[in-house]
């Protein structure tokens, strides 16, 4: 979905998905080549005005990797939920940042860690970019040291990474994609 807000300092509001394996003897993490920017970057886009950030996180999951709710564990601070009445619970970010964009223009952004086992069953979406790679931190360092991949991108990953043992790992489809049917 392209920017909603197109006027100076104002923000979107965007979904990342950092994707790690630890299946071998250094994690890896999931990037594409982004087609406008022509840079490495993690999976994510826009929330929709008729979405939920969970509803385009699981969109831009499917669409960018290939990837559903099922093959993955989302990382939560607890696998503690709140009991809410006439609500929908979705996971918890493990971050969320605001950057800029360039032109005046900034994205606020629900950043979600995913662990997959495996690689996804399915490719990505047509007109996505299909150089997807499986990379290492200190691959990734390279890139960014060669300006094919986004410093902060790698930042956060790496934070992903060194903290992912003090997070419960909860299958990401114990998260409803849901809209409330009444209101509170």
């Amino acid at each position: 979905m392209p920017h909603i807000h197109t006027e100076p300092d104002q923000h979107d509001m965007t979904v990342s998905g950092y994707i790690v394996r630890v299946d071998g003897v250094e994690p890896k993490c999931l990037v594409h080549m982004h087609r406008k920017m022509g840079k490495l970057m993690q999976i994510g886009g826009h929330i929709e005005l008729d979405a939920t950030p969970w509803q385009s996180m699981a969109e831009e999951l499917r669409e960018e990797s290939g990837y559903t709710l099922g093959e993955l564990k989302v990382a939560q601070y607890t696998a503690d939920r709140i009991v809410e009445v006439g609500c929908i619970s979705h996971p918890v970010p493990f971050a969320v940042n605001t950057h800029s964009v360039g032109n005046d223009h900034f994205h606020s952004d629900f950043s979600y860690g995913f662990v997959a086992d495996d690689s996804a069953a399915n490719q990505a979406a047509d007109g996505e970019s299909a150089d997807l790679r499986w990379m290492t931190l200190s691959e990734l360092d390279t890139a960014v040291e060669g300006g094919e991949a986004l410093a902060d991108m790698c930042n956060v990953y790496r934070f992903l990474i060194q903290h992912l043992d003090s997070f419960a790992l909860v299958a990401a489809t114990d998260f409803s994609l849901a809209k409330p049917v009444e209101a509170i």
